[in-house]
Formats: C-alpha cells, sequence, structure tokens
C-alpha cells in the first residue's frame, strides 16, 4: 500500500535521514559485517536517501532500490547524483512480487516497509526467496500501537486487517526461515533486526 501524502513528507524529511545516518547505520555496523562488494536491495526506497547512505557507509557493488510508488522513483532519480547512479538501480515495484531470482542478493533492507503490505508474510516469504543462504534482512518495523491509533489513523494511510505486533513479527520471521541475529526494540513502538538466512 503507498504512502499518503503526509507519510511521505516524514519518510523524505531530513530528520529521518539523520535517524538514519546517526542512530540506525551505527547500530547495524556494531552488530554485523555487511559485505563491501555485495549485492544489496532496499524495498520501499522512497526518493533514494537511504540507499544513498547505504552506498557511503557500506561500499555495496550495487545497490536496487525500489518502491511501489512511481512518483517516490521519479524525485529518487533528481535527487541521486550522477555517480550515485553507477551504483544504484532504480525501478518501480511491488514488494510481495520482487522481479529477482532465487539467491540472488547478499543483503536486503527494509525501512518500515512490512506494516505497509496487506500481506507482510508473502512480502518476508519474497524477501528470504532472493536472500542468498547466509544473507542478512534487515528491518525497522513500526507496531500497531504507533500508526494506528486514535490520531495517527486519520492521518496516515495503512492496511488494518492482519497487522503484526512484536509476537508476530517474530513468529512471522522464524516461520519464514529467517533467524533473528540482533534486535532492538520498543514494544509500544517498533523494532530494529538484523536477521540471517540459513547457510545452505
Amino acid at each position: 500500500m503507498q504512502a499518503n501524502w503526509l507519510e511521505r513528507m516524514i519518510v523524505n524529511s531530513p530528520i529521518r535521514v539523520q535517524v538514519q545516518e546517526r542512530i540506525i547505520f551505527p547500530w547495524i555496523k556494531k552488530k554485523v559485517n555487511l559485505p563491501s562488494g555485495g549485492t544489496f536491495l532496499e524495498v520501499g526506497c522512497g526518493r533514494g536517501a537511504g540507499a544513498c547512505l547505504l552506498l557511503r557507509k557500506f561500499r555495496p557493488r550495487v545497490i536496487h532500490a525500489m518502491d511501489l510508488d512511481g512518483q517516490m522513483i521519479s524525485e529518487a532519480r533528481g535527487y541521486l547524483t550522477e555517480a550515485q547512479k553507477k551504483h544504484i538501480h532504480l525501478y518501480r515495484g511491488d514488494a510481495s512480487h520482487l522481479p529477482h531470482q532465487d539467491a540472488w542478493a547478499d543483503v536486503v533492507f527494509g525501512f518500515g516497509v512490512l506494516h505497509h503490505l496487506p500481506d507482510w508474510r508473502g512480502g518476508l516469504a519474497e524477501i528470504i526467496r532472493v536472500l542468498k543462504p547466509g544473507g542478512i534482512y534487515f528491518l525497522e518495523e513500526f507496531y500497531p500501537q504507533f500508526y494506528l491509533n486514535f490520531i495517527t489513523r486519520r492521518l496516515l494511510r495503512h492496511p488494518e486487517e492482519d497487522r503484526f505486533y512484536s509476537r508476530d513479527l517474530r513468529e512471522g520471521l522464524i516461520d519464514a526461515g529467517l533467524a533473528i541475529q540482533d534486535a532492538l526494540e520498543v514494544k509500544q513502538l517498533g523494532i530494529l533486526a538484523i536477521c540471517r538466512k540459513p547457510p545452505s
């Protein structure tokens, strides 16, 4: 489900980029060594600010950055420099039907994406399908207490059926075949988690 104008404004704000750069990415670097020169996928890339940070911080060979919202992809094309475009491939796509072969990506990133999917379990299945054995899935997710409360449900656009709370998400990750390697969680807000696909 595409974000509405207000959520687009929030996720593309300079504050959001600062949170990623100063809190989220240092936490990832502290917890796991991501493969330099690898193939990264960012699901739900917005205007491309996260992909630019991923490129600078982790030095992958290539980042495939996709979003369901064509307007966001257009904005990302204008946001990226020509040098960044050599390493960041932008395209419109659906997280529930990833246009990649099995066992293709070294790392998949999802910054607040799963809670937008009507079929979030199907999205998880797609993520594990495209991950290489031993690959990493990093997720930042929010729980319904945060985005479906009295105020936010009137301002933001999210599916309301089959939503996940902490236990549901953790069980869904395990059922999909992902082992949680590390997590930082606030039960009334959401979770940062590093998950690994088992080696074959």
